[in-house]
């Protein structure tokens, strides 16, 4: 697939800076791969001519900041972790260093613009998400004492000072990130002539991968409605457990104990940090932000079931949530009504009936209505590789299953189109290479108009 091009998407190309997870805590992490059975790159760290010298030296000034020599191998490092192909001889070693140079000092650039605009990123705006980084970076570790040895060794001190490392790079890179959203409303729009399309594409021809037969579609999910009784046998389930609750059971201890979502039972029904709009249903959405901190809420009917919702912290944009949820019962008798619904949705839709007048009558809300970009056909669940076997674009396919036991639903499949694998062509990919080119030639002149304003010193 080619990668869609944005503005955001080009900076970050072209300004890396220093990322979240810093290179001597990547090369940490692949030390961890011997024990867990996987192959360790055995080729040794890059060392750049003059990494040897044991006295950091300043490569560059811009403003009154200074960028040190350290910093550069950090990040060329950074980049090796990624995957860069780092060379033997010393040229291509400078040359890299001097572009991670550069890099570096745009990334500066926009930081010192960000005060002069007076954008400013809190420490707590970042303090989630490097949470989660610093969560999977130990997951790596088999104990706290391997990370925190890990984590000495890459010259980091404890975990927390790693943490303001993380949490001060997270804050650089988000400063960047809307400082460049402010002057992106300056860009002056760039031209680009079909030649130069041409060569770009000759270019990267051989990193282009080879275009995976791929489909696209619509779909309508059938789910089994419970019966009325046990609907309410579910209900009053929940009702006992919101009194439980508010007679002061442990809401942790009841989640692990009657709650029917196993992705959060075994955690005390923690949900994790969620912003608006990022997936949960509009019935659960609305009540975890309607909710104070510390407060249970009442009985939350969703498409899964029946919800106690309990909010543990608030920042802006987020909140922090725990849930127990009861499921209604699904027996066979529901099922097979599912699966003659499904069997009508099929006849109707091909009669011709208006996919969304079927999708509000019969869709599942909780699942996706389809996929209308290029997916590639080898990464189709089973099931849907074999209803789309043999069928052309415009097939309507039979119901089938998916799902198991008390979760089965029945899927519906337009086949949208469908297309082959092979290799790019110029006329495949040119609007994508014209405008990857437009963006990066107006970034790019937009950095080196902040450049001509900024006191920039390079003595590398």
């Amino acid at each position: 697939m080619i990668e869609p091009v944005t503005a955001e998407g080009v900076l970050l190309r072209m300004i890396r800076g220093i990322p979240f997870f810093a290179a001597a805590v990547a090369v940490a992490m692949s030390a961890v791969a011997p024990r867990a059975g996987n192959a360790q790159d055995p080729t040794p760290a890059p060392q750049l001519p003059g990494s040897s010298l044991p006295v950091d030296r300043i490569v560059a000034i811009v403003g009154t900041e200074p960028i040190l020599w350290s910093d550069v191998l950090v990040a060329v490092n950074q980049k090796r972790a990624q995957g860069l192909a780092f060379p033997s001889d010393s040229a291509g070693q400078m040359a890299i260093a001097r572009e991670t140079l550069s890099e570096l000092v745009d990334a500066e650039i926009l930081v010192q613009k960000a005060a002069q605009l007076k954008i400013d990123v809190t420490p707590e705006e970042v303090a989630s998400s490097v949470d989660d980084q610093i969560r999977r970076i130990r997951d790596q570790f088999p104990s706290d004492v391997d990370y925190r040895r890990e984590l000495r060794e890459a010259g980091f001190g404890t975990p927390e000072e790693y943490r303001r490392t993380l949490v001060d790079q997270a804050r650089r890179q988000a400063l960047q990130q809307r400082t460049f959203t402010e002057l992106r409303k300056r860009l002056r729009p760039a031209t680009v002539t079909e030649e130069e399309v041409n060569v770009a594409f000759e270019a990267n021809r051989e990193r282009l991968r080879q275009r995976p037969a791929a489909v696209t579609f619509r779909q309508i999910v059938v789910a089994p409605k419970p019966s009325e009784a046990s609907k309410a046998r579910a209900r009053a389930k929940i009702d006992s457990l919101l009194a439980e609750i508010r007679a002061g059971g442990d809401f942790e201890q009841i989640a692990r104990r009657e709650s029917m979502d196993p992705a959060s039972k075994e955690l005390g029904g923690d949900i994790g940090w969620n912003r608006r709009g990022s997936g949960l249903v509009a019935e659960f959405e609305r009540a975890i932000f309607a909710l104070p901190p510390g407060r249970v809420s009442p009985i939350v009917e969703t498409s899964f079931g029946y919800h106690i919702i309990r909010v543990d912290r608030v920042q802006p944009a987020e909140v922090k949530a725990r849930h127990i949820l009861i499921r209604p019962t699904v027996d066979s008798a529901d099922m097979e009504r599912a699966r003659i619904d499904a069997d009508s949705v099929a006849a109707q839709w091909r009669r011709g009936a208006d996919f969304d007048l079927l999708v509000q009558r019969h869709h599942d809300q909780s699942e996706e209505r389809g996929i209308l970009q290029p997916y590639p056909k080898d990464s189709l669940p089973a099931s849907y590789k074999a209803a789309i076997a043999g069928k052309a674009a415009g097939a309507i396919t039979d119901p089938f299953r998916l799902g198991a036991d008390a979760a089965v639903k029945f899927a519906i499949l337009e086949l949208v189109t469908s297309t082959e694998g092979g290799e790019y062509s110029a006329g495949d990919v040119r609007e994508q290479i014209r405008q990857q080119l437009i963006a990066e030639r107006a970034t790019r002149g937009l950095l080196d108009s902040l450049r001509r304003q900024t006191f920039v010193s390079l003595r590398l």
